[in-house]
């Protein structure tokens, strides 16, 4: 038989494994499972450690005396808001030569507040100023040409009367007369036309000065001399429309929108209670002034505006403030459970279907079960279970605990 008839078979006998290598790599696997179980050890204890010596931080309250007075029927967000504030523009085109005022001070109605460029409008002035002044000249003038065609007159009568004169020379001198008289009027009219220019033209001169129209603070300053003023904005985004936004702050109010599910309850007059949210432990006694007889579809409230009882120099615009609509007084009746004390609704908790709280005695929690009462405002009335004084936890994690370590927030 041929070479190609018989095909060289392969040598299996290379192929052989190494049992050597074999288990460097069993080790090697063994022991990076071990170090990786070894590291998720030490993280769980780690993470278990960290978390058992980490109190939680949570913010404590004192429980305070229970206090008396109307129920809170409904609670509402809003803003201060002045009844008086104007944005404060020229009434003409100009260029601002002064300014005379600064952000947050006070001004009186009246005083000066900007000037702009009189000079072409001054100008304007001089000129009628003269034509008056050019015009009454003429009177003076005329009135001595009448006083001598008077003298004309009354000769020419006694002329024609002695036979002497005729008729025609009297007839023109009476006509010149006349004609003289004619002329004072015109021009006494003339005068008037004048004068009315002179005061067109100093009303111009009196439009460049911008005055305060009330009492209040400036807010804003708006202009800036050199700037181009215009009440119609004129040259675009290079003229100003505004000099100044003056606040009346004696004008101060609170607007809310109340939920129209809910306007039933505020009637005009109803006390409140608003407390602003730069001084949340200021609580302000005011009154509902008016409800607006309109409703918002898009957001379904009805404004409320709300009227403080005494104006503080604190209560600033555009403070956010929250309000809260008191009833009447409730009656007490015989046998009542009268309240020992009030804290932050926060405070409470729910477990199980009872209320309770978390003490804070030396850095630890106490569970303490309580019977609340009536809602006033941000608080709850406690009939049973706390008093005046005692520590609450009034925010922190959910899941606190009875005998817990933790941790008060500064």
């Amino acid at each position: 038989m041929s070479a190609s008839a018989n095909p060289a078979r392969p040598d299996l006998s290379a192929l052989r494994i190494n049992k050597d290598a074999r288990k460097e790599r069993k080790t090697g696997k063994i022991l990076g499972i071990i170090l990786a179980a070894i590291l998720l050890i030490a993280v769980v204890a780690g993470a278990a450690y960290f978390t058992h010596n980490s109190a939680p931080v949570v913010e404590v309250a004192a429980a305070q005396k229970a206090g008396s007075g109307p129920t809170a029927l409904l609670n509402a967000s809003g803003y201060v808001t002045p009844r008086r504030r104007a944005t404060i523009a020229a009434k003409i085109t100009g260029r601002v030569v002064g300014v005379y005022f600064d952000e947050g001070v006070h001004v009186k109605e009246g005083q000066i507040l900007a000037k702009l460029d009189d000079s072409d409008v001054r100008r304007a002035l001089e000129s009628a100023v003269a034509d008056r002044n050019s015009t009454q000249a003429q009177i003076a003038d005329y009135q001595v040409q009448l006083k001598n065609a008077e003298l004309l007159v009354h000769r020419s009568e006694e002329l024609k009367a002695a036979g002497v004169q005729s008729q025609e020379i009297l007839d023109n001198a009476v006509t010149s007369a006349d004609s003289l008289r004619a002329k004072i009027a015109l021009t006494k009219e003339q005068v008037a036309a004048s004068v009315a220019r002179i005061n067109e033209a100093q009303q111009a001169v009196d439009n460049t000065v911008i005055r305060a129209p009330f009492d209040g603070i400036v807010v804003s300053k708006d202009a800036q001399v050199g700037e181009m003023v215009s009440p119609i904005s004129a040259g675009g985004g290079f003229t100003r429309t505004g000099i100044a936004t003056i606040v009346d702050m004696n004008s101060n109010e609170i607007e809310v929108d109340v939920n129209e599910a809910y306007i039933a309850r505020v009637v005009p007059g109803m006390p409140v209670t608003a407390t602003l949210d730069a001084y949340p432990d200021w609580q302000i006694p005011s009154k509902v002034r008016t409800v607006i007889p309109t409703a918002d579809r898009q957001k379904a409230t009805v404004k409320v505006r709300i009227s403080f009882l005494k104006l503080d120099p604190r209560i600033l615009p555009d403070m956010g403030v929250k309000v809260t609509f008191l009833g009447e007084e409730p009656k007490k009746q015989a046998g009542a459970i009268e309240p020992v004390a009030s804290i932050p609704a926060s405070a409470l908790r729910d477990e199980n279907g009872a209320k309770i709280v978390f003490l804070v005695k030396d850095n630890k929690l106490e569970r303490r079960a309580v019977k609340p009462g009536n809602t006033r405002g941000t608080d709850v009335e406690i009939l049973a279970g706390l008093v005046p004084g005692d520590a609450v936890v009034t925010a922190g994690p959910p899941n606190l605990h009875d005998g817990e370590t933790i941790q008060p927030k500064k």
